[in-house]
């Protein structure tokens, strides 16, 4: 078990509702990610996820799901890269979503690495079987292996985004995923916010997607497709597993959240046996 050295005081925005945002992460001495809003204590995990359209919003199910956290998957993330597997998280504002900061995991981890950790990591997790997880146009196949590599296909309408490929390993580019930052296409932003999404949008904390190039300049090449990549390692550490501690190669075609945690239910049962 792994978690924080001492407490950790963060505030920002968030993306979706623009509603600040006051938390405080502590250490645990539990196995386990929680999220402390008001009386409840909603724990990362999938049977509490409540939506995974536009980003991934958890709740106290058990009790009528009347408290939710949002976008919690960069947060995710950044615990999966820094291989922190107990924290509590307490809001005390009335804010109910994670703050987005730069679009990216980049804070969340520079400011783990501030901290600095205690415990020992957990063991590596090797999978036994193939997990296949297949809708529509898209694909989600883990595969044992005696690493853990992602490849990630996005499939846009870019000229950079087109039936794009980008392939992922710890020891080869893990800082590139860590600064990917959210993306969006620019002339979706304001449709997205007449449906009371992407409220918090700013130059600052999305990368927009013209017709021919981008709103800023680029981190690293393909840094859209390298965020999906940063997506999806927070939506299967719901799992209680964290994916780059598991031996395996995970391939993603053409997938988002709602996918992600469908497929991650498939591996959490391929785990528990």
């Amino acid at each position: 078990m792994k978690t924080l050295k001492s407490n950790l005081k963060l505030q920002g925005k968030g993306l979706m509702f623009a509603a600040p945002v006051e938390l405080e992460i502590k250490p645990s001495k539990t196995k386990g990610i929680r999220f402390h809003i008001n009386d409840s204590i909603i724990e990362a995990q999938l049977n509490n996820v409540v939506s995974s359209e536009h980003c991934v919003i958890v709740a106290d199910v058990q009790s009528g799901a009347k408290n939710k956290i949002a976008l919690i998957e960069h947060f995710m993330a950044a615990c999966a890269i820094c291989e922190i597997d107990a924290l509590d998280v307490y809001f005390s504002s009335a804010g109910f979503e994670m703050p987005i900061f730069d679009g990216s995991a980049k804070v969340w981890v520079q400011e783990f690495k501030k901290i600095g950790f205690v415990g020992e990591t957990l063991e590596t997790k090797q999978l036994v079987e193939p997990v296949f997880f297949q809708k529509d146009n898209s694909s989600i196949v883990l595969v044992p292996n005696d690493t853990t590599t992602i490849t990630y296909m996005v499939n846009y309408n870019h000229p950079d985004l087109n039936n794009r490929w980008v392939n992922f390993s710890i020891d080869k580019n893990i800082n590139e995923i860590v600064e990917a930052r959210t993306f969006g296409f620019l002339a979706d932003l304001e449709k997205f916010q007449a449906l009371g999404y992407s409220k918090g949008v700013t130059i600052e904390n999305t990368l927009g997607l013209t017709e021919t190039g981008y709103t800023a300049d680029l981190r690293s090449q393909y840094e859209p497709n390298k965020h999906k990549i940063l997506d999806i390692i927070g939506d299967l550490y719901l799992t209680g597993y964290n994916p780059l501690k598991i031996n395996a190669n995970i391939i993603v075609k053409e997938a988002g959240h709602t996918y992600h945690i469908e497929c991650a239910k498939l591996l959490k049962q391929s785990l528990d046996k």
